[in-house]
């Protein structure tokens, strides 16, 4: 019998994907959105609980729930490059994930995406930042543990 992939256990996890050579993608108002609207595109899929589109990374609280993490990362990243029509490589190769396994764990990481914007000094406080589910644009899905 195989041993099942990292990303084909369910369960919430917090994922982190970085932009290709770091390149400040999302500083552009339309590509953050653009990234929402894929974000919200692909939701039969997953549940979301919470997000953050900083300049050159996303930061995403989800449970997939029809597919693995895996294709639900390619679904979003993928998604997003096709809509960006990029001519490079929009995202970095893979992306790291923490399973989420109770309920600190999940308000621990719903505070890191809140305060990430923060912390990068891209605002002084979270509800100013307008790419964050601090400030939702697309509908939030209720975590629930276990």
């Amino acid at each position: 019998m195989a041993i099942p992939t990292r990303t084909a256990r369910p369960g919430t996890y917090f994922v982190t994907s970085l932009v290709a050579n770091r390149r400040r993608v999302f500083q552009v108002t339309r590509n953050a959105e653009l990234l929402l609207e894929t974000l919200d595109h692909y939701r039969e899929n997953y549940l979301l609980h919470a997000y953050v589109v900083m300049p050159d990374h996303i930061h995403l609280l989800l449970t997939p729930t029809q597919i693995t993490l895996e294709r639900t990362m390619q679904l979003i990243k993928g998604g997003f490059s096709y809509r960006f029509h990029a001519s490079q490589s929009v995202w970095q190769r893979g992306f790291t994930d923490h399973r989420i396994r109770n309920a600190e764990e999940y308000v621990t990481r719903l505070a890191y995406i809140a305060q990430n914007p923060v912390r990068a000094r891209l605002c002084t406080t979270a509800e100013e930042y307008p790419y964050s589910s601090v400030n939702p644009t697309i509908r939030l899905d209720e975590y629930l543990s276990g």
